[in-house]
């Protein structure tokens, strides 16, 4: 880590912040909100878990750039990245979900 430039310590810096914020929502959303009762507080959920997976992924891929370590957080990352985009398939579905049933509401 010696000899990483300004560029990596900004990097893993604010991967570090951006981990630690998402992390804080998952808690205090879990803590405060019964997140698992609907459709939209399980979305919210998992965008956060996602999220924090990411940003820590990156975080971590830093310290251990080579190795089994590095291998096993790779093969973490693409699940990650998979889920993101299940999330965003879900995330369209439910907005279209919403235009639709207003859309019904409005012409009655």
């Amino acid at each position: 880590m010696r000899e990483w430039g300004i560029d990596m310590w900004l990097n893993v810096a604010a991967s570090a912040m951006a981990a630690i914020v998402c992390a804080g929502f998952v808690v205090v959303y879990h803590v405060r909100a019964a997140w698992w009762r609907s459709a939209t507080g399980r979305h919210l959920m998992a965008v956060g878990v996602t999220l924090t997976l990411l940003f820590g992924y990156t975080v971590a891929i830093n310290v251990w750039p080579q190795g089994c370590p590095a291998a096993v957080l790779r093969c973490v990352r693409t699940a990650v990245v998979v889920a993101i985009a299940g999330l965003m398939v879900q995330r369209t579905r439910m907005v279209l979900r919403a235009q639709h049933e207003r859309r019904d509401r409005e012409a009655v």
